[in-house]
């Protein structure tokens, strides 16, 4: 693990502790959206036609497994930053995560809005 820390000295452990407090976030947060890209797949087929049941599922689906992933190289490069006191990187999980969320809620409100009474 030290090589992929890149060297460095080890931070104040509260600040460690704290970065994997929030890597741990992330993945619950990627979790709660392949649940939900489950659910949406398996509950709602009296509800949504399968063209929008997919779309909504499959993008849930995917901003899991992005969340997922991303979260591990955002731990890294916080850590490694920390380790050299340099400044943090910006966050590129949450524009992602935001812009996908837009997006599920946007299909939903489109298919809210044509759907008949």
């Amino acid at each position: 693990m030290a090589r992929a820390l890149g060297g460095g000295t080890d931070p104040d452990p509260r600040f460690t502790l704290a970065n994997e407090r929030t890597f741990l976030a992330w993945i619950r947060t990627s979790l709660a959206m392949v649940a939900g890209g489950i659910a949406v797949e398996a509950f709602t087929s009296g509800l949504l036609g399968p063209e929008i049941r997919k779309t909504v599922s499959v993008l849930l689906l995917l901003l899991g497994m992005v969340t997922g992933g991303g979260s591990f190289f955002r731990w890294l490069n916080v850590e490694r930053a920390m380790r050299h006191q340099t400044p943090l990187p910006a966050p590129l999980l949450a524009p992602i995560l935001a812009a996908g969320g837009a997006l599920v809620a946007a299909v939903l409100i489109v298919f809210v809005i044509g759907r008949s009474a």
